[in-house]
């Protein structure tokens, strides 16, 4: 078992102590804690307990533990149910205690817990756009530093905004001065390069996109944030309220499509387009992974210096868990660069580009 990749790990109770444990690692505990106690969930007669147990697929591969810890945070977050108040404020650390309350809250909220299994979280984090823009700005020294943005898998366009916000990348600056929106995140090693970049247009797509505008779809959101995280909770507060001034523009489509789409529109003259995607290739099916690979690969033999094409995939290493921002242009950048490695949810980066 040792030797076996850890998305292949096809027990139940193993993914999710795995998961609780990735969490603990990744500084937080108190979400762990909660995901463990769904070992306490697959012991009583629920429905929620017999999906859970019976899960067709790779539980891990889906985040299957994450969706359940997301449906226990949006009862608290609602107020129906606050007993894991002291678990997510780290006041209650005893195991046995939380296995027992979490046990309970699914048997009493079977009904409320059942949908969250039905598709995979919704992870938006503004924090993750740091090795994005990390990435424009060195693409601005090869290709010029003007940019039309498509993001694939958008969620609720949290980072469709990136345009708006404020970066500090090792002492490299780049967006508004005066935004709202600041996204300085412990560098390591030397900062990007200091290019001027400009995002001249900006859209995204998804399959079942959130509306920020709605205050039940993003509570919604944020309950897929770790309670640990409270960074990430304030990002995702301003994001929200940035959104109500002005949404990002985002489509109900199909990714794969959405690419076509995006690759028969006419391109701007002396403008990079690039399609974008942070955390959420795993979920695509095999078939759309591959279409998308070759309609990329197709327009790229056709791009040229006056319209050139960009590919920037912050995606997760199985092996390392870290999140690795690869690049790949057109014409002249065939072969993917590794320019960062980063915290899953932004809190450091490390360049790793020229």
């Amino acid at each position: 078992m040792a030797d076996k990749p850890v998305m292949e790990i096809a027990d139940v109770r193993e993914a999710i102590d795995w998961q609780a444990t990735h969490c603990e690692k990744a500084g937080a505990p108190c979400a762990g804690r909660v995901i463990r106690a769904e070992l306490a969930i697959l012991d009583t007669e629920t429905a929620t307990a017999r999906r859970m147990a019976n899960w067709q697929g790779l539980s891990l591969a889906d985040a299957m533990p994450l969706r359940v810890a997301a449906g226990l945070h949006w009862l608290f977050l609602t107020g129906e149910d606050r007993r894991l108040e002291p678990v997510y404020a780290g006041l209650l650390t005893d195991q046995k205690a939380i296995d027992a309350i979490v046990a309970d809250i699914a048997d009493r909220f079977d009904a409320r817990l059942m949908p969250w299994l039905d598709g995979p979280p919704q992870t938006n984090e503004a924090g993750r756009s740091a090795s994005v823009m990390a990435g424009l700005l060195w693409l601005s020294g090869k290709l010029g530093p003007k940019f039309e943005l498509n993001e694939i898998g958008a969620s609720a366009g949290v980072n469709t905004m990136m345009g708006r916000y404020r970066y500090d990348l090792g002492g490299t600056t780049a967006g508004p001065g005066l935004s709202r929106m600041k996204i300085a995140p412990e560098w390591r090693g030397p900062p990007p390069p200091q290019n001027p970049v400009e995002i001249v247009d900006v859209r995204g797509c998804d399959l079942t996109p959130i509306d920020l505008t709605d205050p039940d779809q993003a509570l919604r959101l944020k309950a897929y944030v770790w309670a640990d995280a409270t960074e990430r909770m304030t990002r995702l507060d301003t994001a929200i309220a940035m959104a109500r001034q002005a949404a990002p523009d985002l489509v109900r489509q199909d990714a794969a499509d959405f690419v076509r789409e995006m690759l028969a529109r006419p391109q701007q003259d002396g403008v990079t387009r690039v399609l974008f995607h942070t955390v959420m290739w795993q979920y695509l099916p095999d078939t759309s992974k591959q279409a998308i690979s070759e309609m990329m690969e197709t327009a790229g033999a056709e791009a040229d210096s006056n319209r050139p094409l960009a590919w920037l995939s912050l995606e997760t290493n199985r092996a390392t868990f870290a999140h690795e921002l690869r690049v790949r242009y057109w014409p002249g950048g065939e072969e993917a660069v590794h320019l960062t490695s980063a915290h899953p949810h932004g809190a450091w980066v490390e360049w790793l580009g020229g």
